[in-house]
């Protein structure tokens, strides 16, 4: 058997990782954009929608559904930046122990 403390050393060194980890997620903000810029939305870490910018352009009558339209999109494209962001700090986190770490329920590398 490997040296256990040593092991459980490191575990507990890449809790506290993990934990700064989803900290600074709870910080994080994420823009998705959608349209050549028209419409922008702003997501927080935890994938709550923030902000939603539209162009001015776009507020006239009959424009309604290219606006929603473009506000799905927006934030189809800030929700895979935001995914892409957790995967890569969670894996900063787990370091060496990352491996290990993707078959654990609840744990996404």
């Amino acid at each position: 058997m490997k040296d256990l403390g040593g092991l459980m050393k490191q575990a507990q060194a890449m809790q506290q990782k993990l934990a700064d980890a989803q900290a600074k997620l709870g910080e994080l903000t994420i823009d998705g954009t959608a349209g050549g810029g028209m419409v922008t939305v702003t997501l927080r870490g935890s994938g709550e929608l923030a902000k939603v910018v539209l162009d001015e352009t776009l507020v006239e009558p009959g424009e309604g559904e290219v606006i929603a339209d473009l506000i799905v999109a927006a934030h189809a494209d800030a929700k895979r930046k935001l995914d892409a962001a957790q995967a890569q700090m969670m894996q900063e986190a787990a370091g060496p122990m990352a491996g290990l770490m993707g078959g654990m329920p609840g744990m996404k590398f």
